[in-house]
């Protein structure tokens, strides 16, 4: 708990109009976008400059009290509920795009920018920020950077790490560092922009950001193919890469999400397929009819029943809206959705799918699949009921071999979602014990009282997913 003592220190730093411990503002914050996880915190600050972020770190680290930046709270790994109470930090003052460089072409913001708003203002100016989550009409650029979030455009773009420039970030003892900057060389040191991208809070408060622009693509087109067969689709992903062709994005939908996008968006995309794949190309217009047809004749090559291109760029942004809306739509299917993030080596797509479909039928769930299949990022999601216990501890077990089959085939256990505290019990499958070793050390030198994000990436028992009430 604060104390009052604490608390008035808080609200001279920030105002008492940014400073909330009511019940309400506090249950406000004490979720995210992850089903089954919810803890209150015990207050909730709005600072409106990195100084102020520094002051109220300095007094969270005295007084060990737990710190949590937070921006829309997107993110599906629990990455942002305060699972040991504490302070959650918002940024709604500290949302400004400070400058747009066109000579350099970069992009410098605040931790609150939403990602769809710093995509337009760049556009109007004929640049380019390709990372687009498919939570991009509301996530913030802090929450982007904290969980290296990826997005459609991944396959030929990279994530947001590949465009964090420079960072701003106040360290757990409220000091305040740079790192990086507009340059294109720079090994003065270790590399601790990148250190921080992805770090999930644990490290740092990240106050601003200078970002990587480019040029506007000259245009571009998209093709949806339809398949019967999913490992027809699962070889098409991988004969178009092998052909040397990076597709702009290359994306993956089974059947019963087709069929529940469909009715949620209502577009006219085939229900009666078992898989389709998205596919989008851009560049300079001679290379984009180049590699559509290449593209489209590798599709019918590997038995698509049928593959049509987008006549206008209208239709194009109803079918890419239509695969941003594939979590909204299944939302609605149950009282509780479950979305998962499982990544393979592409060439193991197919035997991932097989595997998920296996394991939904052996633990009798249900379980829709889409993703980015250029890149091998598969997003299994299973309608359930938080209250039913019986059905939540299958489809625990369920993941839990998804997540196994996954690492088995060269995978991973998340490939965008991050760790947070969903995944933690798992996160040492995958990097053994040296590893967590390792990556603690880290978190011990940067923060020696554990003041930052808590709970979160290191798991401290085999527990899964809790509900905290305090």
């Amino acid at each position: 708990m604060i104390s009052e003592k604490v608390k008035q220190s808080f609200i001279r730093i920030v105002g008492s109009e940014n400073y909330d411990d009511s019940k309400a503002g506090r249950l406000v914050y004490s979720y995210d976008a992850t089903p089954q996880f919810q803890s209150l915190p015990d207050a909730v600050i709005a600072p409106r400059n990195t100084k102020e972020v520094s002051e109220i770190v300095k007094i969270c680290n005295e007084h060990r009290i737990p710190l949590v930046p937070r921006g829309s709270g997107t993110n599906l790994c629990a990455g942002t509920c305060p699972i040991e109470g504490g302070v959650v930090l918002v940024f709604k003052h500290m949302n400004k795009i400070l400058e747009i460089d066109e000579e350099n072409l970069t992009v410098t913001v605040q931790p609150g920018v939403i990602t769809q708003d710093l995509i337009k203002a760049v556009e109007e100016k004929g640049l380019f920020y390709p990372p687009d989550p498919s939570s991009m009409k509301i996530s913030t650029i802090g929450g982007n950077i904290n969980e290296n979030s990826g997005g459609l455009r991944g396959l030929k773009y990279g994530v947001t790490r590949d465009y964090v420039m420079a960072l701003e970030v106040v360290l757990a003892n409220g000091d305040i560092i740079r790192t990086g900057g507009k340059l294109a060389k720079d090994v003065a040191g270790y590399d601790l922009t990148r250190l921080f991208v992805g770090s999930e809070g644990t490290l740092g408060v990240i106050t601003e950001a200078t970002l990587k622009l480019i040029p506007m693509p000259e245009t571009k087109k998209t093709m949806l193919a339809l398949y019967q067969d999913l490992e027809a689709a699962a070889r098409s992903v991988s004969k178009i890469i092998a052909n040397k062709i990076i597709p702009t994005t290359l994306e993956f939908l089974d059947q019963p999400t087709l069929a529940v996008v469909e009715d949620y968006a209502r577009i006219g995309l085939p229900t009666n397929v078992k898989a389709v794949l998205l596919i989008e190309q851009d560049g300079p217009y001679e290379v984009v009819e180049r590699d559509m047809k290449k593209m489209a004749e590798i599709c019918q090559e590997e038995q698509a029943v049928s593959v049509q291109i987008a006549r206008s760029e209208a239709e194009a942004d109803a079918l890419r809206t239509a695969r941003r809306s594939a979590l909204s739509a299944l939302a609605r299917l149950k009282p509780t959705t479950i979305l998962e993030d499982a990544t393979v080596p592409r060439s193991e797509i197919a035997k991932m799918v097989k595997a998920i479909n296996e394991i939904a039928e052996k633990y009798n769930v249900k379980i829709c699949t889409f993703g980015h299949a250029g890149d091998g990022n598969l997003h299994p999601t299973c309608p359930t009921d938080v209250r039913d216990r019986e059905e939540i501890e299958r489809v625990e077990k369920a993941f839990e071999e998804i997540f196994a089959k996954a690492i088995e085939l060269g995978g991973t256990i998340t490939g965008e979602h991050g760790v947070g505290a969903m995944k933690a019990p798992y996160l040492e499958w995958k990097l053994g014990k040296e590893g967590i070793e390792a990556m603690k050390a880290i978190k011990q030198a940067l923060d020696p009282n554990g003041i930052m994000n808590p709970g979160k990436i290191f798991a401290k028992s085999e527990r899964k997913r809790v509900v905290v009430t305090r």
